[in-house]
């Protein structure tokens, strides 16, 4: 992976950070939309594999619901590696507020993947199960790390499975 790659990205993150301000004064039931940008290394414990990702997710909080499960929502997102694999799912997430800024994030999505020049996970049906945990640095913006294992549950002839960790940039809107 050369350097340019990494320079680029990180100069996209820097210029989506200096564009979010954050309000004090705005009420936080006028935020109806969260955006998840995020950046990370797919399928790291793969060395043969292993790439950069870029992703984004969207979250539309008029759909969120509190059940015995916690707050629950609608997901969906997608994201590409350096090696032109995507994948693009939806779902649905649970939000666990701990205290303090803190956000204990669970998500489960089924997605479609296409493998570009990466890794072969063996089916385009793939599901990605995720860990989120967010701190927030104002009513609109938190900042996270996730963990995620996208497998197809044995649908196809082999099921390699892919681990991934990102890290988050969420911004309501």
């Amino acid at each position: 992976m050369n350097n340019n790659f990494y320079n680029k990205i990180f100069l996209i993150l820097i210029l989506i950070l200096s564009s979010f301000t954050a309000k004090a004064e705005e009420n936080k039931n006028t935020n109806k939309h969260e955006y998840n940008f995020y950046i990370g290394n797919f399928d790291f414990s793969d060395d043969k594999e292993k790439a950069i990702l870029l992703g984004f997710q969207h979250q539309n909080t008029t759909l969120e619901r509190d059940t015995f499960f916690g707050n629950l929502s609608p997901i969906t997102g997608g994201f590409v590696t350096e090696n032109s694999a995507a994948y693009f799912y939806t779902g649905v997430e649970w939000n666990f507020d701990m205290g303090g800024g803190f956000n204990f994030i669970p998500s489960f999505a089924p997605g479609l993947y296409s493998q570009g020049d990466g890794k072969d996970l063996g089916h385009i049906l793939e599901f990605k199960s995720e860990i989120q945990a967010t701190y927030f640095v104002s009513e609109n913006a938190s900042f996270g790390v996730s963990y995620n294992h996208i497998s197809n549950a044995s649908l196809g002839d082999k099921n390699p499975g892919a681990n991934s960790y990102e890290f988050n940039l969420i911004k309501k809107f």
